[in-house]
């Protein structure tokens, strides 16, 4: 199995895993912005998994399906099991924090479930907002930190990914790709 590795994008995606990894380790290290610092090469690293997975040449379609899977797991892992740790973190294990870790998990896995078996639509755009959105959504809250009085940041925390998850992965919401030359709601 390790001869999928030696593939460049599948190799790049082991990487991002392995910030994501680290960014959890950070995250149950309570170093919450360094973590999320992290997570944001992860992201990186998603981005131009794809890039070199699109322009490499002869590629395996073994190796592909193989790169596929490995994505969508990345894409799991930092995307939405990372938020999840740094809300509960956030708000100190708290029975809300619980609640919207889950309905992360539970958004994240339809998401990329939904992704995994239709793809984008013919007009190159995602039904629902990215995992990818949640780490960058992350760091903007966390440099608003300062701005915000500290006994209400948990709760914006909170409410910005119940958001997240309930309202933007599970709507009818479509986000194009960057190559998509316009959006057409179904």
């Amino acid at each position: 199995m390790l001869k999928y590795l030696w593939d460049p994008a599948n190799a790049i995606t082991i990487i991002g895993l392995l910030f994501s990894s680290t960014s959890l380790f950070l995250a149950l290290s309570e170093h919450l912005e360094l973590s999320v610092a992290v997570a944001l090469w992860a992201v990186l690293s998603d981005h131009l998994d794809g890039y070199v997975a699109g322009r490499t040449k002869g590629r395996d379609p073994d190796v592909a399906k193989m790169g596929a899977s490995l994505d969508g797991f990345a894409d799991m892992v930092y995307g939405a099991v990372l938020p999840a740790v740094i809300v509960v973190k956030v708000s100190q294990a708290s029975p809300l924090a619980l609640a919207i870790a889950t309905a992360l998990l539970v958004a994240g896995a339809i998401r990329l479930s939904y992704f995994v078996n239709f793809g984008r639509s013919c007009n190159e755009c995602f039904l629902g907002v990215p995992l990818s959105y949640d780490v960058p959504l992350l760091a903007l809250v966390f440099l608003l930190k300062p701005l915000i009085p500290a006994e209400a940041f948990s709760d914006v925390v909170n409410i910005g990914f119940l958001l997240l998850a309930m309202l933007w992965r599970m709507s009818r919401l479509f986000v194009c790709h960057h190559s998509a030359q316009q959006c057409i709601r179904q």
